[in-house]
């Protein structure tokens, strides 16, 4: 990550209850990388990829009178939220954004105009690295979570005991849809050992708004230990449905070897077992990375495998995934 430009700026801050204007700065940051990916399998073997990133981000903070902090984030990042190909196709060279204002004695309020994650979906990434994420768009598969998105309300509160972090979110009711809350605690007060835990809602239609109520509850519950050289994490995730074929559960492993200050290695697995109707079997993903590390140039190779994607046992849905990337930090 490197800042490239830093400009001066007047921000217009906005609390709870009350509106101020201070002066700061707005520092521009992205990075630099080479990407390559080939997805193959026995329905297609897809044409070879090559990527680099498109995407900076503008960040300010300050300091007002009364203590309070105040930061403000902006990420620009080509036709990413809407995934649209133009503007004419719906799409923004806008992403996320948030403003974030802290102080020791209230804790931390974030508000995101766009991009927010719930407390729960916030540490909801499986030990594995949400390997799905890289086949969905052959499957649709998905983790079902708490609802995030726009204008939501992501609260930290104060230090309530060393090591333990808490942390709570909200997001108003829009339309016919009901608002949503959601509750993570992360405690790390055991050298080497991270344990967390979150809860949130889904909550559909308003009752008696004419439309089909899909009430889901989803809960994580994740933990990684270190030791010397060696680190295995866990998870697991359940959503919980009032429509019995739309629950669903996902559990992952993954082990991370240090070989040296250069060179590490991992292995990880996901199994993703789904309730509907139409889906037969459990969808299965593997992962092995290899990376190397030399004077701020990072090379990452990465093998995934993905078995019944949609949730069937047809040859059509086993898909293979190779990767290369070349990342520097300067």
């Amino acid at each position: 990550m490197n800042n490239f430009k830093k400009i001066g700026m007047t921000a217009l801050a906005a609390s709870l209850v009350s509106t101020s204007v201070f002066a700061g700065a707005l520092e521009v940051s992205g990075s630099a990388g080479i990407n390559w990916e080939n997805y193959s399998g026995s329905a297609k073997n897809s044409t070879k990829a090559y990527s680099m990133g498109n995407q900076i981000t503008f960040s300010g903070s300050g300091e007002l009178d009364n203590g309070m902090n105040v930061s403000l984030s902006f990420v620009i990042d080509e036709f990413d939220n809407a995934n649209a190909s133009s503007v004419a196709n719906g799409g923004s060279i806008f992403d996320a954004h948030s403003v974030t204002i802290s102080s020791d004695a209230m804790g931390t309020l974030k508000f995101s105009g766009e991009g927010g994650s719930s407390a729960q979906a916030a540490i909801n990434t499986t030990a594995a690295g949400d390997i799905w994420d890289n086949f969905d768009g052959k499957s649709g598969t998905k983790l079902r979570e708490s609802r995030s998105g726009n204008n939501i309300f992501h609260y930290t509160l104060p230090s309530l005991m060393d090591d333990l972090k808490v942390t709570a979110s909200y997001v108003p009711s829009t339309g016919q849809d009901e608002s949503d809350t959601a509750y993570a605690a992360t405690y790390t007060g055991v050298e080497g050992l991270s344990v967390s835990y979150g809860q949130g809602s889904n909550d559909g239609q308003k009752a008696g708004s004419g439309g089909t109520a899909t009430n889901t509850d989803s809960t994580t519950l994740s933990a990684s230990y270190a030791y010397g050289s060696v680190t295995v994490a866990y998870s697991d995730h359940e959503s919980d449905s009032e429509t019995s074929t739309s629950d669903q559960e996902a559990t992952s492993w993954k082990v991370s070897y240090t070989v040296s200050d250069a060179i590490s290695v991992s292995y990880a697995t996901e199994e993703i077992d789904s309730n509907g109707a139409a889906e037969l079997t459990d969808a299965e993903y593997t992962k092995v990375v290899g990376s190397y590390t030399s004077g701020g140039m990072t090379v990452s190779a990465n093998y995934q495998e993905g078995d019944n994607i949609a949730y069937t046992t047809a040859t059509s849905e086993d898909w293979e995934y190779y990767g290369l990337s070349l990342s520097f930090a300067f």
